[in-house]
């Protein structure tokens, strides 16, 4: 036998047997609401706070899309230098002043890993073109990509290399160096 959902979520009264199921099943309260602290709760509140959380998607909407795309040009270049020290400089091997970061740990997954970090240091080398570098600068930081995806792939020697060539370092130098030439608006 099974139960119905209403005796699920508000049990029968036994001895009450003349309740019907379909007053049961209407919108009359069957409770009070408690919360976590054991304070009941007004269902005003509840209703007041539901219309309340909702989301909104849409171009009118100041946070729908992407978040990262109302960020100023000092905030880009802020994220880019950021990310490329995450990958490349964030740790010190103990011991050792050789720094390296999380390119050198996900490398270390064959193929994927490198995949995964390649992938990341072209989003890298795209937010420098969106920033307006221009196709010499990029070319220059697709090739030191392609040397650090490519001679990463080889087994352990790979990840020794990605440790000390440093492509996103270079790329973030490349970018910086070009900036700096550039007016002031």
């Amino acid at each position: 036998m099974t139960m119905p959902e209403d005796d699920i979520l508000a049990p029968r009264r036994s001895g009450s047997g003349n309740r019907s199921g379909a007053a049961a099943s209407g919108t009359q309260a069957r409770g009070p609401i408690i919360d976590q602290d054991g304070h009941e709760i007004r269902p005003e509140t509840l209703e007041q706070g539901f219309r309340e959380f909702r989301f909104e998607f849409g171009k009118n909407n100041p946070l729908a899309g992407n978040p990262f795309g109302n960020l100023t040009r000092e905030q880009r270049i802020a994220r880019i230098e950021a990310i490329a020290k995450l990958l490349d400089v964030a740790f010190i091997l103990p011991g050792t002043n050789i720094r390296y970061g999380i390119d050198g740990l996900i490398g270390l997954i064959p193929v994927v890993g490198d995949i995964i970090t390649t992938a990341i240091s072209l989003w890298l080398v795209r937010e420098a073109r969106a920033l307006g570098a221009p196709w010499y600068i990029t070319a220059r930081m697709l090739g030191n990509v392609a040397v650090d995806g490519v001679v990463g792939m080889v087994p352990f020697a790979g990840d020794a290399f990605d440790v000390m060539f440093r492509a996103n370092m270079r790329n973030v130098r490349l970018l910086r160096r070009w900036l700096d030439k550039q007016p002031r608006t």
